[in-house]
This record gives structure tokens, sequence and C-alpha cells, in this order.
């Protein structure tokens, strides 16, 4: 068996692994990367829209910037009930995820695509076991390990972590028949616990939905076919799918970050907002918190360290995520018409600010 030596493994090359270790790295710690795709950022499965904030904090320029939007309108029974300034992008994934790569490299990582982390031995402070393209092993000898490698992440289980909450969700790529400004985002009682969206892209649009499943009551696709109707019924797309995909939304609590020498971050760490599904944002920054804060714990020889990072995560966003959360609760167990609790469960109205 291969083996390698580092400070820090990172496993899962998406923003979130990728900010850890560009983070580390420029802090002066060795740094590799482990990420099973072989193409980093392929295949997307996100609705690829980001606040536009997170241009200026990611630092890899603006190339994979499709279209500035620069508000969020939201519908309920197809009836405008919000229009509030917002302003964001919709964005090339991949582009951007391997953006953040070459960012990572630049600052003297090293990524093993095709790589997938399957085992470690003898628990904490053992090798961490990844499977080569070749199916050969390769054994990586590391102080640190961040766990970056999304919802069903195979570190946190290695950390005997419960599978969190989830939602799924299913997205087409139509072609766009009207110019948007704006994300529209679109409520109804079918679609149970989540929300339809319709992202402009230039002209295509990212139309797709996430929602609570519920046996005996009709599914995702079903649901999917039902809202494109509706929207080329209006006009806005036509129904000529041009690609399709879907995925896991973590919806559950934010955990813990800090397992001894093994951090999370992304997904993997539950960062992803409850609500509104969006992760991207607390994906960079949070990665970006983990890589700095292992880099620390290295070179000063002392793991106690690791406890900055939760310190850091949990002052910046720990308390929007818990209330975002408790929202996620409510909404979910919630029966009956949408009319008047919408204003409690969806971010832009201030009756989901009051507490809990």
């Amino acid at each position: 068996m291969r083996v390698l030596n580092c400070d820090v493994l990172v496993v899962g090359g998406g923003p979130a692994g990728s900010s850890a270790a560009r983070a580390a790295a420029l802090a002066g710690a060795s740094v590799i990367v482990a990420e099973r795709r072989r193409i980093v950022g392929r295949p997307v499965r996100c609705a690829e829209y980001i606040p536009a904030m997170l241009v200026g904090q990611a630092n890899v320029g603006d190339e994979y910037i499709v279209q500035r939007t620069t508000g969020m309108r939201s519908f309920l029974h197809g009836r405008c009930i919000q229009d509030m300034s917002a302003p964001g992008c919709v964005i090339d994934r991949e582009m951007f995820d391997q953006a953040l790569a070459r960012a990572a490299v630049s600052s003297g990582a090293r990524i093993l695509p095709g790589h997938a982390a399957v085992g470690r031995e003898g628990g904490a402070g053992g090798r961490v076991l990844l499977s080569a393209p070749n199916s050969a092993t390769v054994g990586v000898s590391a102080k640190v390990v961040i766990g970056a490698d999304g919802p069903v992440s195979r570190v946190a289980r290695w950390l005997g972590l419960p599978r969190p909450h989830c939602l799924p969700s299913i997205q087409v790529r139509l072609p766009l028949l009207e110019h948007l400004e704006h994300t529209h985002i679109y409520f109804d009682e079918s679609i149970r616990a989540g929300y339809a969206w319709v992202f402009p892209k230039g002209n295509v649009a990212n139309v797709g939905l996430g929602m609570l499943s519920t046996p005996g009551r009709p599914g995702l696709r079903w649901a999917l076919r039902r809202f494109v109707r509706g929207m080329a019924g209006l006009g806005l797309v036509a129904d000529r799918p041009l690609g399709l995909t879907g995925g896991w939304i973590p919806a559950g609590s934010p955990r813990p970050c800090v397992y001894g020498d093994t951090v999370l971050a992304g997904d993997a760490a539950g960062h992803t907002h409850p609500i509104t599904g969006a992760g991207i944002f607390q994906a960079v920054v949070g990665g970006e918190m983990a890589g700095r804060w292992a880099a620390k714990a290295v070179l000063e020889g002392d793991l106690a360290l690791l406890l900055g990072y939760e310190e850091e995560w949990a002052d910046f966003y720990g308390d929007a995520l818990s209330h975002a959360h408790q929202r996620r609760l409510l909404w979910e167990a919630h029966t009956g018409s949408l009319d008047k609790a919408i204003n409690r469960f969806w971010i832009g109205f201030r009756e989901y600010y009051a507490a809990s």
C-alpha cells in the first residue's frame, strides 16, 4: 500500500474542502485533498445561486458568474406575496468549484482526484484509506482530518454520527422565455415543507423543488412535472428539458464540528440553512475557518486549538442556523393552509425572525 503523509487531510473537494485546503496551506501546513470525483465540480447537483457578497469572500475572480440578480420574489398559490431586494448571482457551479480547487493548489495544497475515502485504520489517529482510480489503496497519515464530504459524509459515519435529516430535491434546466432579474420562489400545500424555484441563468433557468417526502402522497417527479407545466403555461419557460439533476438538501440542526483530531465543515457539519437549503456561503466561510484552525493546531502541536473553529463558527452563524432549525420543525409539523402560516416559515418575512 502506498502511504502519504501530511499535516492536514481534507476529505472532499467541494467549496468547503477547497476553502479549507487553501486556508490551511496558506497558514503553512502541508495539505492533501482526497476528492472522490475524477473531475472537481462534476456532476453539478445545485440550484447554483449564491449571495453577491460571496464573490468577494471566495476571492477567486468572477468568471463563473452567469447572471447577476437584484432580488427575490416569493409566490403563494401563484400570487406574488413579496418582492425583496437581495443581490445575488446565478453561477456555473462546476466552474466555481474548479476555481476554488485551483486556488487551493496555487496555495500549496495537493488534490488527489478520483480518490474516495473508504475507511480509517484503528479509529482516531489512524491512517485514512483511499480507493484510487486504479483500484489500489492509498493510506494517508495526517495530524488533522477535515471532513468536507457532503450531507451523507463518510467521515461523519466514522465518527458514529447519524445521517442528518435531508430533503430530496430535483431540478431541470429549461429554456427561459422572458428576461428575469429576480429569483422566483413558489409555495403551495402540494410542496410539503419546501418550495419550488426558478433561477434565471442567461437564456435558460434552473427550475426545481425540494420538499418533505410523505408516504402515500405524490412524489418529487410528479410535483416537478406539475410545477413545470404551470410555469410553461404562464409563458415563463419552455417545457423542453435540457438537463436533469437532483440530490439531498440537509435540513437538520448544525452538528458539533470538532471530534478529537477530526473536524467537519460545510454540509457534513450541517451548516446548510434548514429553511432555504442554501449552503455554499457557509461552506466557503466555514471551510476557511476549519482550515485555518487545523493549521494552527498542527503547527503549534495542540489539537485542543481545534475548538477555536467550533467557537468561531458558532459566533458567526450558529444562532441563525439554530433558529432556522426550529422554524423547520414547526413547518414540517404544520398541516393545512399556508395562507396565514408562510410568514412564520420563510426568511423574507419579519414574523420568521420572532422568538420561537
